[in-house]
Formats: structure tokens, C-alpha cells, sequence
């Protein structure tokens, strides 16, 4: 068996990002990008308002007050959406909105709420303001031909937003990794068939294929192949036309485990085949024909243990994605756990971060086929090979894999 540490080196050597595409700019949520996106032009564009309010030159106003506003005459209106009719002179004062370009003379804007009207054309000004008060200024945000979104970028909402201040109705991301995803076993039946006495439900593969969407892949939901050489050559030859390949199950030690044997068959380089870590022992790893090839467990939480630990920042780095780690946490325990060394533990966990602090709560049933446990689990306990254990009050490393842990109800503010 190899540690956990060295199977991930071993892994994350042979994975490589994907190539580029170009999508529109909605399509690109989510995504990497493969190019840096320079503005061609400057934002703002112009001198524009950041209120309601009016246009004016500020040696205008510089003695208004409450008890002795300045009285200016207003010459027009100007509307966002429209350009200035004319410049502003001296005592005069445009109404302006907000976004509007501000007029030629005018070196301040006094909002609205500072002003009141001084009868037919005209505008009492009842507070000074300094030149360039509410005034936002061309280029302030960026200029022409600044990067405003790094390559390598994961778009987000902002960076749609900016794509769109920017004009870039495409770009260029890094393709979304196609996942074959292969169950395997004579007991397994479908999602839609009572089991009847014998059979099981084939839970891997609809959560390695959920595993798969969440990273921003596309799952290819190959079924489930047969404990036999020739249902399993059929499924894994088709698995090889995708950019991974998922299969669960068939890589123990049984009569009928022939996944090792095939992968081979069909030229794989299996690097290997067991990792020392409780749960997910029996996992195999190899390239076949160019492409990365996991062999997870059939045991449904060692299978989604091992996708954690391995195949999410694999896929993570065909995307493109430069951060590709769960993140890792200081918590303190709120029981004991005690484990026989020799094998890194992921002890099922409930992770709380309130007012007090951060505490992670063992979850009771952390038996490889409790799928309820992981159901509640937020995050794994990480529990060195070296160690026995820990004792209630000890801080340990939590792996946070559920963002719900972050909501609440109520604001908090």
C-alpha cells in the first residue's frame, strides 16, 4: 500500500488541463479562463455622476450653507442615456441623474437631498462641496488595456459582470472534463427496480456522476458492467472515448473482481492498486490510452471518500482550476475517536462553526456501507496513519466538503 500523500502526487503528476474553447460570456460561469481579458476601454468612459442631484462649478458654491443656500440657475436637464447640451457657466447648474456625463464646467455634483427649489429655473444650493465631489472620474475603475480578469480566473457573477462592462461577448475556457462513470457487479440493479432478495441498488454510480457534476465536469453515465471479462471490455472500451474514466467496484481481492484484469487487457498503465487509508483501501489507479482511469471501491462511502481525496482535484486540474484542494480546517472535538494506526482515517463528521467557535462532532455509524452517516456528514475528520486517535477538547483537521455549514437562517449582521 502507498500513503495518501503519495497517491495524490502520483495522480496530479499524470493529470494535465484540458484544452481551450471559446463560449459566450453566460457559458463561461463557473468556468476557467484560458486568456486574460484586457478592457478596451476605459471605465468609466467619461466623467459621470454618482447621484441625482446637480452639475455645478464648485467656487460656485463654496459659502452655501443651510441658513444661506446659493441660488443658481439651472439651464437644463440631463438624463442618464443622453450627452450634455452645453457647457456650464458661472452661477449656472444642470440637473443631473446618476451615470449621466458631466457637462464641460461643471467640476462637482450636489445630490439632491442638498438642495431645494428656488423657483421657476432655478436651484437653492444649501451645502458646499469639493471640486470632484460625487463625480466619478473616467478610468477610475480601469483603463484601456488593463488586465481586469486574470487568466486562470474561475468566473464568477463579478466576471460576467466585468466580461459584459468590457465587451466580451466570448472567451476562451478551459474545456469541462467528460467523466465516464461505470458501476460494476452482478448484485447492482438500477435506480427504478425494487431490489429483490440478493440485489442492491446502484447508489455508486449516481453519486460518482453527482461527484462528478458538482466539480464542473460532464458525467457520462455508462450503467452498470457485469462481473464478467467480456460486459466489462464493452463498458471500459466505450469509457475510453471520455477524458476520465470513474468505475467503482471489481478492484478488491474476489473470485469476480475483474476490472484490474481488463483495464490491462486494454493496454492500461495501472500504477496502483492499493492506498493505505480507512475507508478506501482497494483503489487503483492507471492511464489507459492516454486518459487517467480510477478504480474506486465498491463499498458506497469508501467510493465517495476516495472520489474526495482523488479524483476531485484531478478533475479540478483538467478544468483548468489552479486551487484544487478541499479545504482544510482547525476544529475542536467534541468526542473521542479511537482508530488502530497504520492507515490514514476520514472519520465522518459534523462540522459547526458559530459565535463559540469551530467544533467537529464524530457522526455514530462509520461503517464503509452507513450511507445515512454521510447523509449528516459535513466534512471528514482527518486521523494521521500514525495515530490512535483523539480525545475529546483536542483540535484536529477537518476537510470541509458541504458549504451548507456556512448558512444560517437569520442574517447576524
Amino acid at each position: 500500500m502507498i500513503t495518501v500523500e503519495s497517491a495524490v502526487e502520483i495522480i496530479l503528476k499524470e493529470i494535465k488541463p484540458l484544452g481551450l474553447e471559446s463560449v459566450d460570456a453566460l457559458s463561461a460561469l463557473g468556468r476557467v479562463l484560458g486568456e486574460d481579458i484586457r478592457a478596451t476601454r476605459p471605465n468609466p468612459p467619461w466623467d459621470n455622476s454618482a447621484m441625482d442631484g446637480y452639475a455645478l462649478k464648485s467656487a460656485d458654491i463654496e459659502k452655501a450653507s443651510k441658513d444661506s443656500p446659493v441660488k443658481l440657475r439651472v439651464v437644463y436637464d440631463l438624463p442618464a442615456g443622453q450627452v450634455p447640451k452645453g457647457p456650464v457657466g458661472d452661477g449656472e447648474a444642470v440637473r443631473i441623474m446618476t451615470g449621466a456625463p458631466v457637462p464641460i464646467g461643471a467640476d462637482a455634483v450636489v445630490m439632491v437631498e442638498k438642495t431645494e427649489r428656488g423657483g421657476e429655473g432655478f436651484v437653492l444650493i444649501k451645502e458646499r462641496a469639493k471640486k470632484g465631489e460625487n463625480v466619478r472620474r473616467a478610468g477610475e475603475d480601469f483603463k484601456n488595456g488593463d488586465i481586469v480578469i486574470p487568466a486562470g480566473s474561475v468566473v464568477r457573477p463579478a466576471e460576467v459582470s466585468m466580461l459584459a462592462t468590457v465587451g466580451s461577448p466570448f472567451v476562451l475556457v478551459h474545456k469541462r472534463p467528460r467523466v465516464a462513470v461505470l458501476s460494476t457487479g452482478d448484485e447492482l440493479v438500477d435506480i427504478n427496480e425494487v431490489p429483490p432478495l440478493g440485489k442492491i441498488s446502484n447508489s455508486n454510480g449516481y453519486a460518482l456522476a453527482a461527484l462528478v457534476s458538482e466539480t464542473g465536469a460532464v458525467p457520462i453515465n455508462l450503467g452498470i458492467a457485469r462481473d464478467n471479462k467480456e460486459s466489462l471490455r464493452e463498458k471500459l472500451s466505450i469509457a475510453m472515448n471520455s477524458d476520465c474514466i470513474i468505475s467503482s467496484g471489481g478492484v478488491s481481492v474476489g473470485d469476480y473482481d475483474f476490472v484490474k484484469d481488463v483495464l490491462k487487457e486494454l493496454g492500461s498503465e495501472m500504477i496502483f492498486w492499493k492506498v493505505a487509508m480507512k475507508p478506501g483501501k482497494p483503489l487503483a489507479f492507471g492511464v489507459i490510452g492516454g486518459k487517467p482511469a480510477f478504480g474506486l471501491p465498491g463499498n458506497p462511502i469508501s467510493s465517495m471518500v476516495a472520489f474526495e481525496q482523488f479524483v476531485r482535484p484531478a478533475l479540478l486540474k483538467m478544468s483548468g482550476r489552479g486551487r484544487i484542494f478541499s479545504a482544510l480546517l482547525s476544529a475542536t472535538l467534541t468526542k473521542d475517536i479511537k482508530i488502530k494506526p497504520g492507515r490514514m482515517n476520514f472519520i465522518r463528521a459534523e462540522l459547526t462553526i458559530d459565535a463559540s467557535g469551530v467544533t467537529a462532532t464524530p457522526l455514530e455509524g462509520q461503517g464503509s456501507g452507513v450511507i445515512s452517516t454521510m447523509v449528516r456528514a459535513n466534512s471528514f475528520v482527518v486521523v494521521p496513519k500514525d495515530s490512535e486517535g483523539f480525545k475529546a477538547g483536542d483540535v484536529v483537521k477537518v476537510q470541509f466538503f458541504d458549504p451548507s455549514v456556512f448558512t444560517r437562517e437569520t442574517p447576524g449582521y
